[in-house]
């Protein structure tokens, strides 16, 4: 999944993007409340993680703005402000969840896997295909008793074409689910992974649409 990171602190910012690219996302990261907002302009998110106190403005008037375009990308707050009154005002403002600082990065990750399924419309978190079991939860996959074995970048590309079953994905927004926006992209990376991911799961999983894309039917 691609996500954005909101955070001014350099050491917790370092901390979270490690752990969540080692699970397999591609994460932006911005650290002030302008960044937020052009990120959220241009770039699309399976989720959010938003700090409040930011250098040149409150994370809630980023959160604001961005629920009066009606755009509904999950919103985790993540701040070290723990009052009622905090909380309240971050849900009213439109958050999808609210994690107070210092937190656990594996509750923060699955917090951020949950609510990034219910935005694509797909709460469970184990589902079938063919004969495959899928637990995006934990990001594993078994045909039968045996597990197939995905890198973090497979899975991040699988988990794109599950969470747009039935659609075509572009080669550039399978991309922007394998890699963040500064990260360097090769030409033929999605080719590559795509072909990866055929020989584990099976070439008639994932069909080509020529000139279009890839799709999970």
């Amino acid at each position: 999944m691609r996500l954005l990171l909101v955070e001014d602190s350099e050491d917790l910012a370092l901390s979270v993007l490690r752990f969540l690219q080692s699970q397999g996302h591609a994460v932006d990261h911005v650290s002030d409340a302008a960044g937020a907002e052009a990120a959220l302009l241009t770039g699309e998110y399976a989720c959010v993680i938003l700090d409040l106190g930011l250098p040149d403005g409150s994370g809630l008037t980023v959160l604001k703005a961005a629920r009066g375009r009606r755009d509904r990308t999950p919103v985790i707050i993540a701040t070290a402000l723990d009052q009622i009154s905090d909380r309240i005002a971050g849900l009213d403002a439109g958050a999808d969840d609210y994690v107070v600082k210092p937190f656990d990065l594996q509750e923060l990750a699955a917090r951020v896997r949950a609510h990034a399924r219910r935005g694509q419309g797909l709460p469970e978190t184990r589902i079938a295909l063919g004969d495959l079991q899928i637990d995006r939860a934990a990001a594993r996959i078994w045909r039968g008793d045996e597990e197939i074995r995905l890198t973090s970048r497979e899975w991040a590309l699988f988990e794109a074409l599950i969470g747009a079953r039935g659609r075509v994905l572009s080669k550039a927004v399978l991309e922007e689910a394998l890699y963040a926006f500064d990260a360097r992209i090769e030409g033929n990376a999605v080719e590559v992974y795509i072909s990866r991911l055929r020989q584990k799961i099976g070439a008639e999983r994932i069909l080509t649409r020529r000139g279009l894309g890839y799709l999970l039917p």
